[in-house]
């Protein structure tokens, strides 16, 4: 379960970016995670609740907005959404290919993979 470490590390560097201002509490905390990372929602939520434990993140939501893949085509030139086949050649697991919808051709992924924090809800001392 590769989420507690990619939440553990969100959450040292919200920590930290909160620690710049006078923040009394944390409502939520938003993370674009991209379907290629293989990142699972749940569980990202399960170990965000677990890992901010005795921090100013405790309590808090992780909202989680799902990035999709977007891919350039550099030889048709198609910009857009991925169309992901499954290499029929693997029975005990899918490995995702990605080549261009419309002519089948290599692409370059320009969305789906990040993860990264988009906003916090704060509420900051007066």
């Amino acid at each position: 379960m590769h989420e507690v470490s990619v939440v553990a590390s969100l959450v040292d560097a919200v920590i930290a970016e909160l620690g710049k201002y006078n923040v009394t509490r944390v409502n939520s905390v938003t993370a674009v995670i991209g379907r290629l990372t293989n990142l699972g929602e749940e569980q990202m939520k399960f170990a965000y609740e677990i890992v901010t434990r005795d921090t100013i993140l405790e309590g808090s939501e992780l909202i989680v907005e799902e990035e999709p893949i977007e891919l350039l085509c550099g030889s048709c030139g198609f910009e857009g959404p991925a169309t992901i086949l499954t290499d029929p050649d693997f029975t005990s697991h899918s490995v995702p290919i990605l080549a261009c919808p419309s002519c089948g051709g290599a692409v370059t992924v320009t969305s789906g993979q990040s993860c990264r924090i988009r906003c916090m809800d704060i509420e900051e001392a007066e």
